[in-house]
């Protein structure tokens, strides 16, 4: 996950390979709460890990659950059985409604019962989203509910005992939220043993399909739900939680639009493949392949995948009624803009209680791209558009809207040749992590970009001038992929040397290079099976790189491997030759010049602090040295770019250093007055 400030995605050009959805979100927070609920213990597979899910799980534990991974990832949840544990408890729901609502129902009614005193809150959106359909519906039972903010809104005070009446209907509205029906239907069960429950919803039911998840994953815990219509449902006496034993979670559908719309714009060579959901999905939201159909998607579906590909090009305006892809539909406002007439999204008044007002957010960021946007009190119109600007997009700490917006990165797809290709930057791209910590990862995992098209910082310099942690720094805060060019030429020596090879041989280094089965994992460094990280690091180590690199057949050889690095998003690639030799084309080449007395002071303190004994008048000969044959070698001589800027980082800390190079960068991108 991009846990960065801003995450700039360079114009992408086409998509291929195979996704992997992760858990439903929906179906993920309805099964915790169920198996907390119940008798016995729930084995819940491929559970989504997200900040939704998990404060429902810190929520369960304080309400005296026990919960348990198993080595195989598996998640036990040992239910309560319907019985209180605790009399009181104060639970953090972050931006989770599928968490505040149901749990609030739940604690309402075990505590009018049972008695107790719980209180529910989350961050400020929370508090902003209408809660009061549902308070007044359990109110009316004789729950005791205070408001502890603004009347109708969290935080919550549930508390008890006090006497439930349900010899009439529960009744609350349908045409807000359809997360106060579920809350209802997922709670109800609880206090109907003597006599059956009804519901009845008030006014047009909207989401209609997140209710059917509701009544399906009820009937798996022992909870057979009659319903006559959309309009009354019917809790049987008698009703009590079991454990299934093991659920198996779903793939989220609502996730799924992202890659079906990405295979509609992008996949023309092959189909994207989507696995986790297809034609056998539980889930409502797995529709919104209809509407890609209608926009010219060509779509294949088994009963657990979906394979994606561009049909009409450009796609299709349409007009359609979104009341039964109410979270999905946001991903058509983005696809509208590749269409070839208007799309008009109706019955989306939902849209404005969720995490933000997304009716309002959708319109304003998509006019940032220079789209022209109508909206209403339940609508949208978005028409297609052509001259796109470069635009940092705001997320209102909106997973969806971050998701949507990063298919906008596309544009160079319908853009002509007077009309260049631009960058979309995206805001707190964190925000994802509510339903889909990896998601940008995932999206770079697929989508292509041309070589030219991804961005690249050079940063060159002798060595010991801390360019590798400033490379480190910078990529970190870009979150940009890393090519520590001296590793590579550290590994041809070391692996050189190992195989007895002459290392005065160019063609034999060259050789041993070219075969080099270098990979990298968490932080380690490993030739073939033998972890080298430590040994890569040792002075005799780095005299074996200077050797091997005044080869000009070695550094041939690792010509296309130091490329193949340009990979999404960006890259920061640190060496001594990398804006002169390997990325000329890079936007920024950064030249460090740091002393070689203040770079010999710098590494004696690196040694000492690790226990090794050293000269600082030794380290400064032998770094004079290196630095004269780097400067004298035939092959890619140490010297910076003609564009390169020059810093000194004598006087500077790393963090002074990354600031600046960050400030460089920001002055030769598109986000120079966006930052």
């Amino acid at each position: 996950m991009y846990k960065i400030p801003f995450l700039d995605l360079p114009p992408l050009r086409s998509a291929a390979g195979t996704v992997r959805l992760p858990g439903s979100k929906s179906i993920s927070n309805r099964v915790l709460l169920l198996a907390g609920l119940s008798e016995g213990t729930t084995e819940v597979h491929d559970l989504l890990d997200s900040d939704d899910t998990a404060v429902m799980l810190d929520s369960l534990k304080a309400l005296g659950c026990r919960l348990e991974t198993s080595d195989h990832g598996v998640l036990q949840v040992t239910g309560i059985g319907g019985q209180l544990k605790v009399d009181a408890a104060q639970l953090f729901l972050g931006n989770a409604g599928t968490a505040m609502r149901p749990l609030t129902a739940a604690l309402a009614l075990l505590a009018a019962t049972q008695g107790g005193s719980f209180e529910l809150s989350g961050v400020a959106r929370m508090h902003e989203r209408p809660i009061g359909d549902l308070v007044d519906a359990l109110r009316a039972r004789g729950c005791q509910i205070e408001c502890l903010g603004q009347e109708g809104y969290p935080p919550l005070r549930l508390s008890g005992p006090s006497a439930l009446d349900f010899s009439a209907p529960v009744q609350v509205r349908g045409d807000v939220s359809s997360q106060f029906l579920t809350a209802l239907l997922l709670a109800l069960p609880l206090v109907a043993q003597q006599q059956p429950i009804v519901i009845e919803v008030l006014g047009e039911l909207i989401s209609k399909p997140y209710i059917h998840i509701t009544l399906e994953l009820l009937k798996r815990f022992g909870i057979a739900v009659e319903r006559e219509g959309w309009q009354r449902f019917t809790i049987p006496a008698g009703s009590r939680y079991r454990s299934p034993g093991a659920v198996h979670v779903e793939g989220d559908a609502s996730s799924a639009s992202y890659f079906v719309a990405l295979g509609a714009l992008a996949a023309t060579e092959a189909p994207l493949r989507i696995e986790g959901v297809g034609s056998a999905s539980l889930q409502g939201d797995v529709r919104f392949v209809e509407a890609a159909q209608a926009m010219g998607a060509r779509v294949e579906a088994g009963p657990n995948w979906l394979e994606v590909r561009r049909g009409s090009w450009p796609l299709r305006g349409i007009e359609l009624d979104c009341n039964h892809i109410p979270d999905a539909a946001m991903t058509l406002a983005v696809m509208a803009l590749y269409a070839d007439s208007p799309t008009t999204l109706r019955n989306i008044a939902s849209w404005r209680v969720k995490e933000t007002d997304r009716i309002a957010a959708m319109a304003a960021e998509l006019r940032k791209l220079g789209a022209t946007v109508e909206e209403g009190p339940d609508w949208l119109r978005v028409h297609p558009l052509q001259s796109w600007q470069a635009a940092a997009i705001h997320t209102y700490d909106d997973h969806r809207v971050a998701m949507c917006f990063s298919l906008a990165a596309f544009n160079g797809l319908v853009v002509g040749k007077t009309t260049p290709s631009v960058p979309v930057r995206i805001l707190e791209p964190h925000c994802v992590a509510k339903t889909f910590p990896d998601y940008f990862e995932t999206l770079f995992s697929v989508a292509k970009a041309r070589s030219k098209d991804i961005p690249v910082i050079c940063i060159d310099g002798p060595t010991a001038s801390g360019k590798g942690t400033l490379a480190d720094e910078v990529a970190q805060a870009l979150g940009y992929v890393v090519l520590d060019s001296g590793m590579l030429y550290r590994a041809s020596g070391l692996a050189a040397q190992r195989a007895g090879a002459d290392l005065d041989d160019g063609q034999a280094v060259a050789a041993i290079a070219a075969r080099l089965d270098l990979h990298f994992s968490r932080g380690r460094v490993l030739l073939g099976d033998d972890d080298i990280t430590d040994a890569l690091r040792l002075e005799t180590t780095g005299l074996l790189a200077s050797k091997v690199a005044a080869h000009s057949e070695v550094r041939h050889a690792l010509h296309q491997l130091q490329l193949d690095y340009r990979r999404l998003p960006g890259l920061v690639a640190d060496g001594r030759d990398m804006g002169t030799a390997i990325f000329p084309d890079a936007p920024l080449k950064v030249f460090l010049t740091a002393s070689a007395a203040t770079r010999a002071e710098r590494r004696y303190k690196q040694l000492i602090s690790k226990g090794i004994s050293a000269s600082i008048a030794g380290l400064r000969q032998d770094l004079e040295a290196r630095d004269l044959q780097d400067k004298s070698r035939k092959a890619s001589p140490l010297a910076p770019a003609a564009d390169a800027r020059e810093l000194d980082n004598s006087a500077l800390s790393i963090e002074e250093s990354k600031d600046l190079v960050l400030d460089w960068w920001a002055q030769a991108g598109s986000f120079a007055d966006q930052r």
